[in-house]
C-alpha cells in the first residue's frame, strides 16, 4: 500500500511539475500582446530576446499545456467511473464552467486558451471510448495535418487526443516502466529539434518585422506571403517536436529525488494551474495600468516582468497549498462540477 501511495504521489508530482513548467513558458509569450510590447530594433538585446522566444518558447509550451489537458481528462473520467459517478455529466458541467470562465477571461485577454479548450473538450469526449492505440494514431495524424497548415489553434484537439492516449497507456502511472520509451522519444525529438531549428532559421522571411504579431496586409507580395507561410509551418512543427523533448526531459529529471525536491515549488505552481493562468493576466494588466507600461516596454523588460511573476506566484502557490487543498479557482471549478462545496482547508496534523 505504501508503494502504491508513493507511486501515486510521484505521478501527481510529475504531472504538476510539467504543468507548472508549461505555465512558465506560456506567460513569456502571452505578456507581449497584453502590454503591447514594442518591436525590437535589429541587433538590440530585445531582438535577441525576440529570437530566443521564437526558437525556444513560441508554440512549445502551449503544446505541453494542451497535451496535459488530455491527460487530465483521462484521469478525471477514470476517477469518476471508479467512484460510480456519472462521468459524462460531471465532465460536461466541468466544461461549461471552463467555458464561462474562459469567456470572461477572453474579455481581458483575447488570446487566452480556456475558451478554446472548453469547446474542443466537448469534441474530445467520444475518443474516451476508443483504444489507446487508435487515439495515438489519430492524434499523431491530425497533429501532422495541422502542422502542415501552420494554424496553431487547430492543434488543440490532436494534442488533447494524444494526452488522452498517454493517459490510457498509463504512462504517468508507471513512469519507471515506460522509461525506455521515454528515453527513445527524448533522443529522437532532440535530433529532430536540432534539425528543425536549423530549418526554421533558414526559413526566416527576408525583411520580416520583429513583432509578436504577424500581420498580413493587402500589399504583401505572393513570394513574401509564401515565405511567411513556410515560416509559420516551421514554428508550429518544430514547436510540437521540441515540446515532446522538453516534456520527456523533465519527466526523466523528475525521477531523481534531489530534482524532485528542488522542483517542488514548480509542482505547487502547476497544482494551481487554473488560478495561476488567470492570475498571470491579472498581474500583467495590473502592472501595465499601475506603472503605465502599455506600448512602452521591450522584450527584455517583459521577460524580467515574467521572472517577477514567477517569484510572486510560486511563493503564493507554495504558501496557499500549505494551508488549503487546492487553489481558489480550482475549488470553484470543482464545486460547480460536483455541485457540492467540499472543505477547502487542510486538516491540521494531529487533529482529532
Amino acid at each position: 500500500m505504501n508503494t502504491t501511495l508513493a507511486a501515486t504521489n510521484q505521478r501527481i508530482h510529475t504531472l504538476d511539475a510539467v504543468r507548472g513548467f508549461a505555465l512558465m513558458g506560456i506567460v513569456l509569450v502571452n505578456i507581449l500582446p497584453l502590454l503591447q510590447t514594442q518591436n525590437p530594433l535589429p541587433g538590440s538585446p530585445d531582438a535577441w530576446m525576440y529570437y530566443f522566444l521564437n526558437f525556444a518558447v513560441e508554440s512549445r509550451f502551449f503544446v505541453i499545456f494542451s497535451f496535459l489537458f488530455g491527460v487530465g481528462f483521462h484521469l478525471f473520467i477514470s476517477r469518476a467511473k471508479a467512484k460510480g459517478a456519472n462521468s459524462t455529466a460531471l465532465f460536461i458541467r466541468r466544461l461549461i464552467v471552463l467555458l464561462i470562465l474562459g469567456f470572461v477571461h477572453k474579455q481581458f485577454h483575447p488570446g487566452e486558451a480556456l475558451f478554446i479548450y472548453a469547446i474542443f473538450g466537448f469534441l474530445l469526449m467520444p475518443f474516451y471510448r476508443l483504444q489507446a492505440r487508435t487515439n495515438l494514431l489519430v492524434g499523431l495524424i491530425l497533429a501532422l495535418l495541422v502542422c502542415a497548415t501552420g494554424f496553431k489553434p487547430l492543434l488543440v484537439l490532436p494534442l488533447f487526443i494524444l494526452g488522452l492516449a498517454v493517459g490510457q497507456y498509463g504512462v504517468f502511472q508507471n513512469i519507471e516502466g515506460f522509461m525506455p520509451v521515454i528515453k527513445k522519444i527524448q533522443g529522437v525529438t532532440l535530433l529532430l529539434s536540432l534539425i528543425g531549428l536549423y530549418v526554421q532559421y533558414l526559413l526566416i522571411p527576408a525583411n520580416m518585422d520583429l513583432s509578436y504579431a504577424i500581420i498580413v496586409d493587402e500589399g504583401i507580395s505572393e513570394s513574401a506571403l509564401q515565405q511567411l507561410t513556410y515560416y509559420t509551418i516551421a514554428i508550429t512543427s518544430v514547436g510540437l517536436v521540441m515540446a515532446a523533448f522538453y516534456t520527456t526531459t523533465l519527466m526523466r529529471l523528475l525521477q531523481n529525488r534531489t530534482a524532485q525536491a528542488l522542483l517542488s515549488p514548480l509542482a505547487a505552481y502547476g497544482r494551481m494551474a487554473l488560478t495561476n493562468y488567470v492570475g498571470q493576466t491579472v498581474l500583467i494588466l495590473g502592472a501595465g495600468y499601475l506603472f503605465d507600461l502599455y506600448g512602452k516596454v521591450g522584450y527584455v523588460q517583459t521577460t524580467l516582468i515574467c521572472l517577477a511573476i514567477y517569484v510572486v506566484q510560486i511563493a503564493f502557490s507554495s504558501i496557499w497549498l500549505s494551508v488549503y487543498k487546492m487553489g481558489p479557482l480550482e475549488w470553484v471549478w470543482r464545486a460547480f462540477t460536483y455541485m457540492s462545496f467540499s472543505p477547502m482547508r487542510r486538516e491540521r496534523s494531529g487533529a482529532r
